[in-house]
């Protein structure tokens, strides 16, 4: 390891990270601590957790950065902590609780107040030096967007600056009224390293030549992708006026003829909003060669779905996976090194690959 990647800043120069970025087993693992466990994630809304003292655990990501936390409703407000007892790393909470006024460890009875100050601990009257600072439970960054939970175990940027570039465009509605539904959600698995997803969901380039559906609802020539500092905006424009956002007189985007917003959150995070609601793609690294990726989907029209961009995003997504598979099998050819990046169609993959070469060769 120890290998420094490149990626010019001038796109018209740069080209895309080599074959084994994606190949290379310890670097799947160096990108686990370098970019994951230095990121936001997304964990879900606030449903379970509107009453003071409702506790809900969960990992961060499950089975690939598997840190245990326990979101709390402190006060009308949520933190999150540390779900490991600090005195032999018993779980705390194993199921989602209402209304508790203290977490208590049923291992020893170490007992934890909302805020995670350890209040109360049996048989240590005689330890010397104690209660310590590291006895009380870790808190972690949390960040709310409307419902939504976003969580850093030790986050190297800032979420709000992407957070109030989303708000700018989709601040004019209810964030609260969107809802879940299990229903209209669904995990997916491909084979293929989870960057590749991300490499293809980050430019529109393709659209023509792999979605002929998706090509006819969305106007390819107006297609617009916009670069902030961890993340990115495309726009889907539309000649079918019915299928698109009615925005307000004062709003950024009034009088243009807008199918769907794609925001992506470095590294892994994409927040589809269409007229219909919000569909959130979660790409969760499993190896170099396997990805799993879930569709959370939040209705705030229901009338409007299964219309326009959003028509059949279960059929969308076959299509991108059957093209991420064929590269990631491409990307096991000996003669095959890097590509180069279209300057007016693929800056969104040029500043992943971009962030991505920073993080692991800092």
């Amino acid at each position: 390891m120890g290998k420094a990647f490149f990626v010019d800043k001038d796109i018209r120069k740069a080209e895309t990270l080599p074959a084994h970025f994606y190949n290379d087993k310890d670097l799947f693992n160096k990108l686990k601590e370098d970019v994951f466990s230095k990121a936001w994630q997304f964990i879900g809304d606030d449903k379970d957790l509107k009453t003071q003292g409702d506790c809900k655990p969960l990992s961060l990501i499950q089975d690939f950065l598997p840190e245990p936390l326990l979101l709390v409703n402190d006060q009308s407000s949520i933190r999150c902590l540390s779900n490991v007892c600090t005195h032999r790393a018993n779980l705390l909470v194993d199921h989602k609780t209402n209304k508790k006024t203290s977490i208590i460890c049923d291992y020893h009875g170490r007992r934890f107040d909302l805020e995670g100050n350890m209040e109360f601990m049996p048989e240590f009257k005689e330890a010397l030096n104690f209660p310590r600072p590291c006895d009380h439970l870790k808190t972690f960054p949390l960040v709310k967007w409307g419902p939504w939970i976003f969580v850093g175990l030790e986050p190297a940027f800032h979420l709000n600056p992407i957070l109030e570039k989303m708000n700018e465009r989709l601040g004019f509605l209810d964030l609260n009224a969107f809802t879940f539904d299990s229903a209209a959600s669904k995990n997916y698995e491909l084979d293929a390293h989870w960057a590749l997803y991300c490499d293809n969901y980050l430019e529109g380039f393709h659209i023509p030549f792999v979605h002929e559906g998706l090509n006819e609802v969305l106007d390819y020539g107006q297609y617009e992708t916009l670069l902030f500092e961890h993340g990115n905006l495309q726009i889907g424009f539309s000649d079918d006026a019915s299928n698109c956002f009615d925005f307000p007189k004062d709003h950024i985007d009034y009088g243009k003829q807008i199918a769907a917003y794609y925001f992506w959150l470095f590294p892994n995070m994409m927040f589809n909003f269409y007229p219909w609601g919000l569909s959130i793609n979660r790409v969760i690294p499993v190896s170099t060669q396997k990805t799993k990726v879930q569709f959370l989907s939040y209705v705030y029209d229901a009338s409007k779905m299964y219309a326009g961009a959003s028509g059949d995003l279960d059929k969308v997504e076959q299509e991108d996976e059957r093209v991420v598979e064929n590269v990631a099998r491409g990307l096991q050819s000996r003669h095959y090194q890097s590509g180069r990046f279209s300057p007016t169609r693929e800056q969104g993959v040029h500043h992943f690959h971009r962030l991505l070469a920073q993080a692991v060769s800092d």
